[in-house]
């Protein structure tokens, strides 16, 4: 049994922080939730002392004979806050104690992880990126919001992930992860790009693809479990990003070239499986195109988008070690037969050409690979060893792939 204190911060997802209490009492741990007085007007005290079975204070002026403010910290195992709102973000980062749960967060010498929840503007802001920063430059595990619905009818990043996610993220400070994959993970740095691009025709069209970001998710999730830190590059998706992440998004190839380049210095692993647009249209036309009968139907010039990976690839060896993109690079070639090769021949070329160790090669098509929950891959290797067949969910072939890191970088160790 850990000892846990769970703050909660003022905000409208306060609601989702009493299933994830109730999930660490059903994990057997200790839990004193610490609510800001604001919260309380969103879930009461009674809900907080009912679930937990422990007396709920704000204040450090509430059981002063037991030092609380100071006691609580220091015998915990784990503190987390979820939702951390903007305002709390921004009071830890400067070391302030003026009530329960800051004082709590300045004295206690466990492991501090917080879960973000505001809207998307107050998470894009300058001040809350570099608390964010700062935080986590001492430590905190401060996680990714999800994207998605939020408060009225806005939606994008700032969500409150469920807290099922949030349990899996802290599970390991509490020893309840399943084994890495190897050991080889912990610790290591992984980039893994996910989803497809759009590339913008005029304001409501764009030339894009059937990429779900399903693969990429299960490969983040993978990775996580493995042990390693994971920074995630999301283009479009249908689902959120996975909690627990480093999260940056991009919509365009060229948006995309950018991202994960930066990704990708100081990374270990970089995996590209997002779908990237191999064209886009030559000119982006600012306003809508109209349909009329008195217009002649409109030609549409394409040029092609950068070849993200073999650049990547290139600028790697042009730099040395000394430019620290990462060592390891495995590709997605998303690859139709046809009458003159075979997907896997038409992969085999393309792992030649492009350069990099791995390539995870799929076969796509109606129906296939692209926005559903399952997958048939074939892992192959720059270097000769024995190519790795991979089929079912797209968690289990993700747990392949990442298998195949883990012991391609104890080969590369070793």
């Amino acid at each position: 049994m850990k000892r846990i204190v769970l703050g909660v911060s003022a905000g409208i997802a306060a609601y989702k922080a009493a299933s994830l209490l109730r999930l660490f009492k059903e994990a057997g741990h200790h839990v004193d939730v610490i609510p800001t007085p604001a919260s309380l007007d969103f879930v009461g005290a009674a809900t907080w002392e009912a679930l937990s079975g422990n007396p709920v204070h704000t204040s450090v002026f509430e059981a002063v004979d037991t030092v609380n403010h100071v006691r609580l910290g220091q015998e915990a195992d784990l503190v987390i806050v979820a939702p951390a709102t903007a305002d709390v973000l921004a009071r830890a980062a400067a070391g302030m104690a003026n009530d329960l749960l800051t004082g709590t967060l300045l004295a206690t010498g466990a492991q501090v992880v917080m879960a973000p929840a505001m809207h998307t503007e107050m998470w894009e802001h300058p001040a809350t990126i570099a608390n964010v920063a700062l935080l986590r430059s001492r430590g905190v595990n401060v996680i990714e919001p999800a994207v998605g619905r939020l408060t009225g009818k806005d939606s994008g990043a700032g969500r409150l992930p469920d807290p099922e996610e949030i349990f899996a993220v802290v599970a390991g400070y509490l020893g309840e992860t399943a084994p890495p994959v190897s050991a080889a993970l912990a610790g290591k740095v992984i980039a893994i790009s996910a989803g497809g691009t759009r590339e913008p025709l005029d304001p409501v069209r764009f030339l894009g693809n059937r990429s779900s970001g399903r693969q990429g998710i299960a490969l983040a999730k993978a990775a996580l479990a493995a042990g390693a830190s994971v920074r995630f590059i999301a283009a479009h998706m249908d689902l959120p990003a996975p909690a627990g992440v480093e999260l940056s998004t991009a919509s365009t190839a060229e948006q995309l070239h950018v991202a994960v380049t930066r990704a990708a210095r100081g990374a270990d692993v970089l995996i590209m499986s997002a779908a990237v647009a191999d064209f886009r249209p030559a000119e982006y036309l600012g306003a809508k195109i109209k349909k009329s009968d008195d217009r002649a139907d409109p030609v549409i010039t394409l040029v092609r988008n950068p070849d993200i990976l073999a650049t990547l690839i290139a600028e790697r060896a042009a730099e040395g070690p000394a430019g620290g993109l990462a060592p390891l690079v495995v590709g997605f070639a998303a690859e139709t037969g046809d009458a003159e090769s075979s997907v896997l021949e038409y992969g085999a070329a393309k792992l030649a050409r492009k350069g990099c160790e791995m390539l995870v090669v799929n076969e796509v098509g109606e129906n296939l690979t692209f926005g559903t929950d399952e997958n048939t891959v074939t892992i192959l290797f720059a270097d000769g060893t024995e190519a790795v067949h991979a089929a079912g969910s797209k968690d289990q072939v993700a747990a392949s792939v990442i298998d195949a890191v883990a012991v391609a970088l104890e080969t590369d160790a070793g």
